[in-house]
Protein backbone atom coordinates (compact mmCIF):
# COMPACT_ATOMS: atom_id res chain seq x y z
CA UNK A 1 0.00 0.00 0.00
CA UNK A 2 1.12 3.43 -1.08
CA UNK A 3 0.51 6.14 0.94
CA UNK A 4 1.70 9.65 1.20
CA UNK A 5 1.48 12.77 3.54
CA UNK A 6 1.88 16.43 3.00
CA UNK A 7 2.83 18.56 5.90
CA UNK A 8 2.49 22.23 5.24
CA UNK A 9 4.35 23.82 8.51
CA UNK A 10 5.62 27.57 8.74
CA UNK A 11 9.15 27.26 7.35
CA UNK A 12 8.50 24.46 4.91
CA UNK A 13 6.32 21.83 3.15
CA UNK A 14 7.00 18.17 2.96
CA UNK A 15 5.66 15.22 0.73
CA UNK A 16 7.08 12.07 2.31
CA UNK A 17 5.56 8.87 0.26
CA UNK A 18 5.91 5.54 1.75
CA UNK A 19 5.38 1.71 1.11
CA UNK A 20 3.47 -0.01 3.93
CA UNK A 21 3.42 -3.88 3.92
CA UNK A 22 2.47 -6.12 6.60
CA UNK A 23 4.73 -9.04 7.80
CA UNK A 24 3.55 -11.71 10.72
CA UNK A 25 0.98 -8.76 11.24
CA UNK A 26 3.61 -5.93 11.83
CA UNK A 27 3.06 -2.71 9.68
CA UNK A 28 6.66 -1.91 8.25
CA UNK A 29 6.98 1.71 6.62
CA UNK A 30 9.80 2.31 3.90
CA UNK A 31 10.28 5.61 2.56
CA UNK A 32 10.60 5.86 -0.84
CA UNK A 33 10.32 9.26 -1.45
CA UNK A 34 10.80 12.99 0.73
CA UNK A 35 10.84 16.22 -0.84
CA UNK A 36 11.24 19.33 1.15
CA UNK A 37 10.34 22.66 0.13
CA UNK A 38 11.63 25.75 2.05
CA UNK A 39 8.02 27.85 2.00
CA UNK A 40 9.00 30.17 4.88
CA UNK A 41 5.10 31.04 5.17
CA UNK A 42 5.59 32.01 8.48
CA UNK A 43 7.29 34.91 7.27
CA UNK A 44 4.41 36.46 5.55
CA UNK A 45 1.92 35.84 8.00
CA UNK A 46 3.30 36.31 11.37
CA UNK A 47 4.54 40.17 10.61
CA UNK A 48 1.50 40.81 7.63
CA UNK A 49 -0.99 38.11 8.63
CA UNK A 50 -1.73 36.97 5.29
CA UNK A 51 0.24 34.70 2.66
CA UNK A 52 2.02 37.30 0.38
CA UNK A 53 1.47 37.11 -3.45
CA UNK A 54 5.11 35.13 -4.26
CA UNK A 55 4.36 32.59 -1.51
CA UNK A 56 0.69 32.28 -2.50
CA UNK A 57 2.14 31.07 -6.57
CA UNK A 58 4.92 29.04 -4.59
CA UNK A 59 2.15 27.01 -2.47
CA UNK A 60 0.26 26.15 -5.42
CA UNK A 61 3.24 25.27 -7.19
CA UNK A 62 4.69 23.46 -4.83
CA UNK A 63 1.34 21.29 -4.62
CA UNK A 64 0.70 20.91 -8.24
CA UNK A 65 4.45 19.19 -8.24
CA UNK A 66 3.54 17.05 -5.03
CA UNK A 67 0.08 16.02 -6.74
CA UNK A 68 2.48 14.92 -9.82
CA UNK A 69 4.54 13.06 -7.71
CA UNK A 70 2.08 11.02 -6.26
CA UNK A 71 1.05 9.89 -9.34
CA UNK A 72 3.93 8.97 -10.33
CA UNK A 73 4.41 6.61 -7.58
CA UNK A 74 0.20 5.57 -7.88
CA UNK A 75 -0.56 6.81 -4.54
CA UNK A 76 -3.38 4.88 -2.65
CA UNK A 77 -4.37 7.43 -0.19
CA UNK A 78 -3.11 10.15 1.64
CA UNK A 79 -3.79 13.51 3.54
CA UNK A 80 -2.30 17.07 3.76
CA UNK A 81 -2.64 18.99 6.59
CA UNK A 82 -1.60 22.73 7.04
CA UNK A 83 -0.18 24.11 10.56
CA UNK A 84 0.50 27.40 12.18
CA UNK A 85 1.09 29.96 9.33
CA UNK A 86 -1.92 28.27 7.49
CA UNK A 87 -4.28 28.44 10.51
CA UNK A 88 -3.13 32.12 11.45
CA UNK A 89 -3.57 33.58 7.52
CA UNK A 90 -6.45 35.39 6.51
CA UNK A 91 -6.37 34.48 3.01
CA UNK A 92 -5.61 30.42 4.22
CA UNK A 93 -8.99 29.18 3.00
CA UNK A 94 -8.54 31.58 -0.45
CA UNK A 95 -5.33 29.60 -0.85
CA UNK A 96 -6.67 25.77 0.10
CA UNK A 97 -9.43 26.58 -2.71
CA UNK A 98 -7.01 27.39 -5.22
CA UNK A 99 -4.66 24.25 -5.03
CA UNK A 100 -7.67 22.20 -4.68
CA UNK A 101 -8.82 23.18 -7.62
CA UNK A 102 -5.53 23.20 -9.63
CA UNK A 103 -3.74 20.51 -7.88
CA UNK A 104 -7.06 18.24 -6.66
CA UNK A 105 -5.11 18.18 -3.30
CA UNK A 106 -7.43 18.69 -0.25
CA UNK A 107 -5.87 20.22 2.43
CA UNK A 108 -7.14 20.42 5.85
CA UNK A 109 -6.33 23.29 8.27
CA UNK A 110 -5.29 20.64 11.62
CA UNK A 111 -5.05 22.69 15.04
CA UNK A 112 -2.10 23.04 17.29
CA UNK A 113 -3.23 19.78 19.29
CA UNK A 114 -3.64 17.83 16.45
CA UNK A 115 -0.25 18.36 15.25
CA UNK A 116 0.60 17.45 18.69
CA UNK A 117 -1.49 13.94 18.16
CA UNK A 118 -0.03 13.49 15.21
CA UNK A 119 3.65 13.80 16.48
CA UNK A 120 2.50 10.95 18.66
CA UNK A 121 1.34 9.16 16.16
CA UNK A 122 4.60 7.56 15.86
CA UNK A 123 4.65 6.08 18.93
CA UNK A 124 8.49 6.30 20.19
CA UNK A 125 7.50 6.20 23.42
CA UNK A 126 6.30 2.77 23.25
CA UNK A 127 9.59 1.36 22.43
CA UNK A 128 11.40 2.73 25.07
CA UNK A 129 12.34 2.33 29.02
CA UNK A 130 9.10 1.81 30.78
CA UNK A 131 10.96 3.35 34.28
CA UNK A 132 10.80 6.46 32.39
CA UNK A 133 8.35 9.11 31.19
CA UNK A 134 8.60 10.81 27.89
CA UNK A 135 7.72 14.52 27.19
CA UNK A 136 7.77 14.86 22.80
CA UNK A 137 8.61 18.09 21.97
CA UNK A 138 8.23 19.06 18.26
CA UNK A 139 9.61 22.73 17.73
CA UNK A 140 8.22 24.51 14.43
CA UNK A 141 8.24 28.00 12.92
CA UNK A 142 4.74 28.93 14.43
CA UNK A 143 4.16 26.95 17.26
CA UNK A 144 5.86 23.85 19.49
CA UNK A 145 3.44 20.95 20.59
CA UNK A 146 4.09 19.03 23.67
CA UNK A 147 2.79 15.61 24.46
CA UNK A 148 3.51 14.22 28.09
CA UNK A 149 3.51 10.11 28.17
CA UNK A 150 3.88 7.85 31.36
CA UNK A 151 2.67 4.32 32.40
CA UNK A 152 1.94 3.32 29.06
CA UNK A 153 -0.60 6.01 27.84
CA UNK A 154 -0.82 10.02 26.73
CA UNK A 155 -1.27 11.52 29.95
CA UNK A 156 -1.02 15.66 28.48
CA UNK A 157 -0.83 17.36 25.11
CA UNK A 158 -0.78 21.06 24.31
CA UNK A 159 0.21 23.54 21.41
CA UNK A 160 1.72 26.30 22.41
CA UNK A 161 1.94 29.52 20.37
CA UNK A 162 6.25 29.50 20.15
CA UNK A 163 8.01 28.92 16.98
CA UNK A 164 11.20 29.62 15.39
CA UNK A 165 9.45 32.21 12.99
CA UNK A 166 7.63 33.96 15.83
CA UNK A 167 10.62 34.74 17.68
CA UNK A 168 13.02 35.95 14.58
CA UNK A 169 9.94 38.23 14.61
CA UNK A 170 9.83 39.26 18.00
CA UNK A 171 6.11 37.86 18.52
CA UNK A 172 6.68 35.63 21.25
CA UNK A 173 6.30 38.41 24.51
CA UNK A 174 7.74 37.35 28.41
CA UNK A 175 3.93 36.89 29.05
CA UNK A 176 3.44 33.90 26.65
CA UNK A 177 7.16 32.35 28.09
CA UNK A 178 5.78 32.71 31.45
CA UNK A 179 2.50 30.35 30.41
CA UNK A 180 4.43 27.81 28.87
CA UNK A 181 6.89 27.72 32.00
CA UNK A 182 3.71 27.62 34.45
CA UNK A 183 1.97 24.94 32.63
CA UNK A 184 4.63 22.66 32.40
CA UNK A 185 5.83 22.84 35.78
CA UNK A 186 1.71 22.67 36.52
CA UNK A 187 1.43 19.58 34.29
CA UNK A 188 4.24 17.69 33.48
CA UNK A 189 5.26 16.12 36.47
CA UNK A 190 6.06 12.62 37.09
CA UNK A 191 7.62 10.35 40.33
CA UNK A 192 9.95 8.82 37.16
CA UNK A 193 12.76 10.43 35.77
CA UNK A 194 11.37 12.53 32.71
CA UNK A 195 13.20 12.12 28.94
CA UNK A 196 12.45 14.14 26.12
CA UNK A 197 12.14 12.90 22.62
CA UNK A 198 12.37 15.80 20.08
CA UNK A 199 11.35 16.11 16.69
CA UNK A 200 12.17 18.79 13.51
CA UNK A 201 15.04 19.73 11.25
CA UNK A 202 16.37 21.61 13.65
CA UNK A 203 17.28 19.35 16.22
CA UNK A 204 17.80 16.55 14.06
CA UNK A 205 20.70 18.94 12.92
CA UNK A 206 22.05 19.41 16.32
CA UNK A 207 22.17 15.60 16.79
CA UNK A 208 23.62 14.71 13.41
CA UNK A 209 26.56 17.39 14.61
CA UNK A 210 26.46 16.50 17.63
CA UNK A 211 28.16 12.90 17.00
CA UNK A 212 25.75 11.20 19.30
CA UNK A 213 25.29 7.39 19.01
CA UNK A 214 21.80 6.57 17.30
CA UNK A 215 19.07 5.49 19.71
CA UNK A 216 21.42 7.04 22.07
CA UNK A 217 19.75 10.53 23.81
CA UNK A 218 21.47 13.24 23.96
CA UNK A 219 22.28 15.07 27.07
CA UNK A 220 20.78 18.80 27.16
CA UNK A 221 24.50 20.47 27.99
CA UNK A 222 24.81 19.62 24.37
CA UNK A 223 21.78 22.30 22.92
CA UNK A 224 22.83 24.55 25.73
CA UNK A 225 26.53 24.30 24.28
CA UNK A 226 25.24 25.02 20.87
CA UNK A 227 23.02 27.71 21.98
CA UNK A 228 25.91 29.51 23.16
CA UNK A 229 27.79 29.45 20.65
CA UNK A 230 26.06 29.94 18.00
CA UNK A 231 24.35 32.72 19.29
CA UNK A 232 27.58 34.58 18.82
CA UNK A 233 27.46 34.24 14.94
CA UNK A 234 25.44 35.69 11.89
CA UNK A 235 23.21 34.01 9.81
CA UNK A 236 25.46 34.18 7.03
CA UNK A 237 28.67 33.18 9.66
CA UNK A 238 26.55 30.24 10.69
CA UNK A 239 26.22 29.05 7.09
CA UNK A 240 29.86 28.69 6.10
CA UNK A 241 30.72 27.65 9.86
CA UNK A 242 28.34 25.04 10.30
CA UNK A 243 27.78 24.30 6.70
CA UNK A 244 23.99 24.85 6.87
CA UNK A 245 21.52 26.16 4.40
CA UNK A 246 20.08 29.88 5.27
CA UNK A 247 16.58 28.63 6.02
CA UNK A 248 18.14 26.44 8.61
CA UNK A 249 21.03 29.14 9.70
CA UNK A 250 18.49 31.97 10.93
CA UNK A 251 16.53 29.25 12.78
CA UNK A 252 18.37 27.23 14.59
CA UNK A 253 18.84 29.27 17.10
CA UNK A 254 15.68 30.15 18.18
CA UNK A 255 14.49 26.14 18.26
CA UNK A 256 17.73 25.76 20.52
CA UNK A 257 16.21 27.90 22.94
CA UNK A 258 12.70 26.41 23.08
CA UNK A 259 14.38 23.09 23.41
CA UNK A 260 16.14 24.26 26.25
CA UNK A 261 14.04 26.18 27.99
CA UNK A 262 11.51 23.54 28.02
CA UNK A 263 14.02 21.05 29.01
CA UNK A 264 14.90 23.28 32.03
CA UNK A 265 11.52 23.89 33.06
CA UNK A 266 10.61 19.95 32.93
CA UNK A 267 14.04 19.24 35.05
CA UNK A 268 15.02 17.29 31.86
CA UNK A 269 18.14 16.28 31.16
CA UNK A 270 18.40 13.93 28.05
CA UNK A 271 16.46 13.87 24.82
CA UNK A 272 16.27 11.07 22.23
CA UNK A 273 16.19 12.71 18.66
CA UNK A 274 14.67 9.51 16.50
CA UNK A 275 13.71 11.72 13.18
CA UNK A 276 10.51 11.94 13.25
CA UNK A 277 7.75 14.50 11.85
CA UNK A 278 4.47 15.52 11.73
CA UNK A 279 4.50 14.00 8.53
CA UNK A 280 5.74 10.35 9.65
CA UNK A 281 2.92 10.50 12.06
CA UNK A 282 0.28 10.94 9.60
CA UNK A 283 1.62 8.51 7.30
CA UNK A 284 0.66 6.18 10.08
CA UNK A 285 -2.46 7.29 11.43
CA UNK A 286 -3.61 6.83 7.64
CA UNK A 287 -2.49 3.40 7.63
CA UNK A 288 -4.09 2.84 11.05
CA UNK A 289 -7.51 3.58 10.21
CA UNK A 290 -7.74 2.29 6.91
Amino acid sequence: MIIAAIDIGSNAARLLINDVKETNGKAEFTKLNLLRIPLRLGFDVFSKGEIGPERKQMVIKTMTIFRELMEIYKVQHYRACATSAMRDAKNGQEIIDIVKAQADINIEIITGDEEATLIYENHVAEGLDKDFAYLYIDVGGGSTELTFYENNEMQYEHSFDIGTIRLLNGLVTPKIWDDMKEEIKEKIKSKKTLVAIGSGGNINKIFAMSKTKEAKPMAVSVIKKYLKEMQQYTVEERMQHYEIREDRADVIVPALQIFSNVMTWADIKQIYVPKISVADGLVKSIYYKL
